[in-house]
């Protein structure tokens, strides 16, 4: 009886010791293959566990802020503006929308003959007792009355060297025997990435000497107030009213850019802040200085940038670039060779990628140089050096030499079903200059050119080939308007 007893309790012990043994190596499969969700035929490589970051590490990133903070402040100041303003110009209307950005607040709160602003500006040059400093365009605007107030408050009345609407960028001057006046250092804005710590330094809200830190948020960004040729850096470091005109500096202390407007639906910093790449400022610095004025390069074309069915009729769907539209007949583009339907790809060699960077580019360049321009012209791709003239307002406003004057548009589907003009073949008119030669024979937007000199048109690209042969300077259009057939001839 015992003994049955004894075999029977040894025998539960062996079972419930087996039965743990083998519940154990099922869980333990089941967890190793949850975790590391093994499919059959995979690789399995081993994991490894990020470092969390040091005190140490952190202590020299705080380090890098303190460095960049007592390195640029001194040369960052605080620009106090008074303006001299009718009680006509006081309504919040008349006023541009960045001025909202970076004007003072309390200046809205009561209209006054006297008009108060506020932004910031960065000292970047000195030639003996004189100091310069480099601002938004609209920072100054009209002002008569122009104060400087560095970090350690001390103060200098300063007058405007010069202004530029087209790129947002003013000089002022102010006089100083003091030696201990720091000039900020200018870095290489070409180098910037995105993802690059940076820093916004400046006065919002008149608080002086604020530093804020982001990281650039992207680059070559467009679309500025005022059609500002910039390609703008953008941050999310914190930029309010007030910052315009301040640094954008990097981690080795160096200015990269100008602050000069956000993106906001309140008019508050919303992380959509932008700045003018330092190297753009550097020759307006020097045009400033010596010329009072920012020299730009001119090259006497109208152009835009194309894509969908335009682009593919052109045979440039896959390209980037910038299309001629019109030339100027007293202009180097014409002069040198340029064609209305040149799709410019890039120039000495920097591709060009939409139209914005085409003027970004060409105004960049000095007069009198040749640059080369790479185009493709009826499919092919070629070179047409290009001496480039001095912009000037007087030149760029003399319509009725833009030949022909008018764009053209691809006829598509929508179009035919939008005009009922049926298996018609051509180009639609989509703009005219009446000043222009295409303006003044008659050409209306809407006008739907079949041919010209009596050869039929097919495509924007047929329509290019025949306007530009050069051994004629009269061209007859023939037009469908309203269902009735016309003849315009556009002269030269």
């Amino acid at each position: 009886m015992s003994q049955s007893v004894f075999y029977s309790r040894r025998f539960f012990l062996f079972n419930l010791v087996l039965s743990g043994l083998i519940l154990g190596f099922v869980l333990s499969v089941v967890m190793f293959s949850c975790s590391t969700q093994i499919r059959p035929g995979s690789r399995v490589e081993a994991q490894e566990t990020q470092p969390a970051p040091t005190v140490q590490s952190l202590e020299d990133l705080q380090s890098s802020f303190r460095y960049v903070a007592d390195t640029v402040l001194p040369s960052v100041v605080q620009v106090t503006v008074r303006e001299l303003r009718t009680s006509a110009d006081s309504s919040d209307e008349t006023r541009p929308w960045y001025d909202f950005f970076f004007r003072d607040q309390d200046r809205f709160d009561a209209p006054s003959p006297r008009s108060q602003g506020l932004g910031s500006g960065v000292i970047v040059r000195a030639n003996g007792d004189t100091f310069f400093v480099l601002t938004n365009n609209h920072v100054i605007g009209n002002a008569n009355d122009i104060r400087v107030v560095l970090d350690d408050d001390r103060e200098f009345p300063a007058r405007m060297i010069g202004g530029d609407t087209r790129m947002d960028l003013a000089l002022l001057s102010f006089e100083s025997q003091d030696r201990d006046i720091r000039l900020a250092r200018l870095g290489d804005s070409d180098t910037m990435h995105v993802g690059d710590w940076v820093m916004a330094i400046g006065s919002p809200f008149g608080f002086q000497s604020t530093v804020t830190a982001g990281i650039v948020s992207a680059l070559g960004r467009r679309g500025g107030p005022a059609q500002n040729i910039s390609d703008f850096i953008q941050t999310d470091a914190a930029i309010n009213q007030g910052n315009s005109g301040g640094a954008l500096v990097n981690l080795a202390g160096e200015v990269v850019g100008i602050n000069t407007w956000i993106s906001s639906q309140t008019g508050y910093n919303a992380g959509l802040g932008f700045s003018i790449p330092i190297n753009n400022a550097r020759r307006a610095i020097d045009d400033f200085i010596t010329r009072g004025a920012i020299q730009y390069g001119w090259l006497g074309v109208s152009i835009r940038t194309v894509s969908g069915s335009f682009a593919e009729e052109l045979g440039v769907a896959r390209e980037r670039g910038a299309l001629v539209m019109n030339v100027f007949l007293d202009g180097p583009a014409f002069r040198d060779g340029l064609l209305p339907g040149d799709f410019i790809t890039s120039i000495n060699g920097r591709a060009v990628r939409d139209s914005d960077e085409l003027v970004l580019i060409v105004g960049s360049l000095p007069a009198g140089e040749t640059a080369e321009f790479t185009v493709i012209r009826q499919t092919e791709r070629t070179t047409v050096p290009v001496t480039i003239a001095l912009r000037d307002e007087s030149s760029v406003g003399r319509a009725a030499n833009s030949w022909p004057g008018m764009t053209p548009f691809p006829i598509t589907p929508e179009l035919r079903r939008e005009m009922d003009i049926g298996r018609t073949e051509g180009i639609v008119v989509d703009d005219v200059d009446p000043r222009a030669p295409a303006g003044v024979a008659g050409l209306r937007v809407g006008d739907l050119v079949t041919a010209i000199n009596g050869r039929r048109i097919t495509s924007v690209l047929g329509f290019y080939q025949y306007m530009n042969e050069p051994t004629v300077d009269e061209l007859a259009f023939t037009v469908v308007r309203n269902g009735d057939r016309l003849e315009i001839k556009i002269t030269r």
